[in-house]
C-alpha cells in the first residue's frame, strides 16, 4: 500500500496537537483546553456538552475545583482524513481513560472508559482548531467520569 504523503504530514500534526491537548488536561487541569477549539467548538459527551470555548472553560474549571483528581488520557490507534479539502480534517481514535479522585500513588485499576472518538477540525490562521469532538463510549465500568449536569447546556 502506498502511503499518502499529504496524510502522513496531517496525521503527525493532528495526533502531536491532541497529545498536547490531553497531556493539558492531565497535567494542568485542561487550563488551555479550550484554546484547541474553535469559538463556537463543540465538545460532545455521554452526559453533557458543552458547546462554545466558554462552556468548555467552565467544565475544565469545574473539574478542578472539585478538588485532587489523577487522571490519564491515553490515546491509541490515531487515523486523521482530509475531509472535504486541505484545510478541514476528520479523525478518529481510541481513549482510554483511567482516573481517581485523590493524588498519586493510587491503586490501579482497568480503564474506567473506553471510548471511539471523532474529531472535526479546521485549519484556521491560528493553526488547527477542534470544531466538534465526539466521545462514543464502548466500555464503562470502575470510578464514574467528571461530568457534571449542568441545567443551562
Amino acid at each position: 500500500m502506498r502511503i499518502d504523503e499529504n496524510r502522513f504530514e496531517l496525521t503527525r500534526v493532528l495526533h502531536t496537537l491532541l497529545i498536547d491537548y490531553w497531556h493539558d488536561v492531565d497535567t494542568n487541569w485542561g487550563r488551555n483546553a479550550p484554546d484547541y477549539y474553535t469559538p463556537d467548538g463543540l465538545f460532545e459527551g455521554p452526559a453533557a456538552s458543552y458547546a462554545g470555548r466558554e462552556k468548555i472553560r467552565a467544565f475544565y474549571k469545574w473539574r478542578e475545583d472539585r478538588g485532587a483528581r489523577t487522571v490519564v488520557h491515553s490515546v491509541q490507534n490515531f487515523q486523521a482524513q482530509f475531509d472535504g479539502g486541505p484545510d478541514k480534517a476528520v479523525c478518529h481514535w481510541f481513549m482510554m481513560l483511567y482516573a481517581a479522585d485523590g493524588k498519586p500513588v493510587l491503586p490501579t485499576h482497568p480503564p474506567i472508559q473506553i471510548a471511539y472518538m471523532t474529531d472535526r477540525l479546521v485549519n484556521t490562521e491560528d493553526g488547527w482548531k477542534v470544531t466538534f469532538r465526539k466521545f462514543d463510549i464502548w466500555f464503562e465500568g470502575g470510578t464514574p467520569a467528571t461530568n457534571p449536569i449542568l441545567d443551562d447546556n
